[in-house]
């Protein structure tokens, strides 16, 4: 399955966050709070039954439930606080959720956290790619030091546009490539060094300019499919020494 599909199969597994007898201002808030991921957020009024209480479900499968309090901090509408150990239920369920408009500097960000996770494990491999070998110009340093970094191996993909950008990237391997999945699409992800728990991944497709859709992925599945298709598509050269999708591979 390529990058593309593996968006797409998400992208097919929305889900719903409904929310039940809120007081005022707390469905506006919880739409905020997700608004930039693929979640529908609905509303719900019974005789019976708590208040601000929210229930997550995708179809008709029932999910995870959380008091809206533990997402908002308290309800009312009050800046909400993203804390993994005030919802963990919910932020499990959400953990391939759609994010919908990240922009470059958010792409960076998200970025950033999986790199971190690579450079405290300091073993395992480490697969980006930031489209062009122009755009990843400015990461080149930072790829460069990741190499260094214990038994840490990485693997960075670009199409070669602004490859005279790009000078000595060291011990990281770079994967030329032509190929329109390559160019489109924005990813890093960490194979855990042979730990399930601290596998992670981010994916996403610039499907307008400077805007990107796709998703962030804790499931171990789903992340050693990401990385297995890398593997196979880009990562192990043909005889002629050229990457498996005739782009420019190697080093």
């Amino acid at each position: 399955m390529g990058l593309f599909e593996l968006i797409a199969a998400v992208e097919a597994e929305e889900k719903t966050l409904t929310v039940f007898n809120p007081e005022a201002g707390v469905a506006t808030a919880l739409r905020e709070h997700f608004a930039d991921r693929n979640l529908t957020i609905e509303r719900t009024e019974s005789d019976a039954g708590p208040h601000n209480y929210a229930v997550l479900s995708r179809d008709d499968d029932f999910l995870a439930a959380i008091d809206v309090s533990d997402v908002l901090g308290t309800t009312g509408g009050v800046t909400p606080e993203f804390s993994r150990e005030t919802y963990e239920t919910v932020l499990d369920e959400l953990d391939e959720t759609l994010f919908t408009s990240y922009d470059t500097e958010r792409m960076v960000a998200a970025s950033k956290e999986i790199e971190d996770r690579a450079w405290r494990g300091a073993s395992g491999e480490l697969h980006a790619g930031f489209q062009t070998c122009a755009r990843f110009a400015s990461q080149a340093d930072v790829y460069t030091h990741l190499a260094e970094r214990g038994d840490l191996s990485i693997h960075v993909y670009a199409h070669p546009e602004g490859r005279e950008d790009v000078g000595d990237v060291g011990g990281a391997n770079l994967h030329l490539s032509t190929a329109t999945e390559i160019h489109d699409s924005w990813f890093v992800a960490y194979d855990g060094g042979g730990v399930d728990a601290t596998k992670c991944a981010l994916l996403a497709e610039e499907r307008l300019p400077g805007s990107f859709y796709g998703f962030w992925a804790y499931d171990p599945e789903t992340v050693d499919a990401i990385i297995d298709h890398l593997r196979a598509t880009y990562v192990a050269p043909e005889a002629d020494g050229t990457a498996p999708d005739g782009g420019c591979g190697g080093t």
